[in-house]
């Protein structure tokens, strides 16, 4: 830790035909090998801030680097650090897990021999071998929730960007999924992570921020700002923080 895995500078953007910015000289930064969380109401700018760091929205000014690399100028070189697990599925849902990632390894770049053997890794320790080639429509929301995972970690990606990577998992599976992202995070991956699952975000990240109306409001290690605060939990903490229920929240 030390290192920044991704450093934002004076970061501007508004959506074409709006007065009002998204962000205006938005600054922060996240350390490699952090497992980070990023929470705040509606409209707060989560959303936005995430699409911006990986790419999928080209902001107005300011900087954003991965690993020193300007997501803005060198798109092809970024695309090789990073994975983005969304919360809407990202596979071919006629296709079996096999099948799935043989075809994201391959257009990620991957040697045929390395194809199989991190595909028959991640069968093993996201419990999918014993379905590795029935049609992925035929699973639970949970089973596909592992292989969103398993395509998005194909390659071995330095930073690991999750979007409510548990939503709608039973216990069994959201325990096998958090644990893998632990493991991931040990071998060196960095986590930047969003979820209403308030007792996992707990368990999983180290560092948050809170973000309110396009700026960020606290950034620290979780345990410095509950002990700041005065807080025993995420929950409670949130509500100081921002005024608003989290049940109000619409994370990113």
């Amino acid at each position: 830790m030390g290192n920044a895995a991704i450093r934002i500078q004076n970061l501007g953007y508004s959506y074409p035909g709006q007065l009002r910015n998204c962000f205006t000289d938005l600054n922060l930064e996240i350390n490699e090998g952090a497992r980070f969380g990023l929470f705040g109401p509606n409209g707060a700018g989560k959303t936005t801030l995430m699409h911006c760091m990986t790419g999928l929205i080209r902001y107005t000014t300011g900087s954003i680097q991965l690993l020193g690399n300007e997501v803005a100028t060198f798109r092809k070189s970024v695309n090789k650090l990073f994975a983005f697990v969304p919360q809407d599925f990202s596979l071919y849902h006629e296709l079996s897990p096999v099948e799935n990632l043989e075809f994201f390894g391959a257009w990620s770049g991957m040697t045929t021999p390395a194809i199989r053997k991190r595909t028959q890794e991640l069968l093993e320790v996201l419990d999918l071998a014993s379905l590795r080639n029935k049609p992925v429509q035929t699973f639970s929301g949970g089973m596909k929730r592992k292989v969103n995972l398993a395509i998005a970690v194909m390659n071995n990606p330095r930073i690991l960007f999750l979007d409510e990577p548990t939503v709608g998992v039973d216990i069994q599976t959201r325990h096998v999924i958090i644990n893998y992202l632990k493991e991931l995070n040990r071998n060196g991956t960095t986590l930047v992570y969003t979820s209403h699952q308030l007792n996992e975000a707990e368990e999983l990240c180290d560092t948050i921020a809170m973000i309110a109306s396009g700026s960020i409001i606290a950034h620290n290690s979780l345990n410095n700002l509950l002990t700041e605060h005065k807080e025993d939990g995420l929950e409670g903490l949130f509500l100081r923080l921002t005024g608003k229920s989290y049940i109000d929240v619409d994370v990113i």
